[in-house]
C-alpha cells in the first residue's frame, strides 16, 4: 500500500522539504522544494518554518513525516538554531498528528545510498535514480527526499522484521 510520506530537511535559514508516495520497495516523487527565511529575526524564521510546513501538510496530505536529527556540531550557536528548527517543523507535525520518524545522518546515507559516509553528491545521485527525476534538485530537496526515503525503508524493515519474529523463525 502506498503511503505519503514528507521529508524535512531542518535548516535556521534553508529548510528542505520532500514529499514522497511508496510502498517501501517503489517511491514516486511528489513535489519537493525549500522554506526560504530571509528574516534575520529567529522566532519569525521558526514561525515561518512552522506555517510553511502546515501548509504543506494541508495541501499535500501526508501521512507520515520524517526529519532529519540533530547532528553535533563544533559550533554550539549554530546546533541550537537547527534544533529549534527542528522543533518547529517536528510541532507542525504533531500538530497534524503525523506520526514522526527521526533519522540520523548516516543512518540516512546508509538506507538511501548504503555507505553511512557517503558525501552529498552521492545522496543527491541516488535520490534522483531511486525517484526518477531528471531535474535538478538542490542540496535541501535531495536530502528533504532522503530523509523521506530513509523512513520509507527503515519502516517497511521494520515491519517485515515484526511479522517474521511475530510468526517465529523457522
Amino acid at each position: 500500500m502506498m503511503r505519503r510520506i514528507l521529508g524535512i530537511d531542518p535548516g535556521s535559514r534553508i529548510t528542505g522539504y520532500g514529499i514522497i508516495e511508496s510502498d517501501g520497495n517503489r517511491s514516486v516523487h511528489i513535489v519537493s522544494g525549500c522554506i526560504r527565511l530571509k528574516q534575520d529575526d529567529l522566532p519569525q524564521r521558526l514561525g515561518t518554518i512552522f506555517q510553511e510546513i502546515a501548509d504543506l501538510i494541508r495541501t499535500h496530505h501526508p501521512v507520515e513525516m520524517a526529519i532529519e536529527a540533530v547532528f553535533v556540531s563544533k559550533n554550539a550557536s549554530s546546533a541550537l538554531k537547527l534544533g529549534q528548527a527542528r522543533g518547529a517543523a517536528i510541532c507542525a507535525g504533531v500538530v497534524a498528528n503525523l506520526p514522526i520518524g527521526e533519522y540520523a545522518p548516516r543512518a540516512i546515507k546508509q538506507a538511501v545510498v548504503g555507505t553511512g559516509g557517503a558525501d552529498k553528491d552521492q545522496v543527491q545521485q541516488m535520490v534522483k535514480r531511486l525517484l526518477n527525476l531528471s531535474c535538478e534538485l538542490s542540496v535541501d530537496q535531495s536530502d528533504a527526499l532522503a530523509v523521506a526515503l530513509s523512513h520509507a525503508h527503515t519502516d517497511t524493515t521494520l515491519n517485515r522484521l515484526a511479522r517474521a519474529s511475530a510468526g517465529g523463525w523457522r
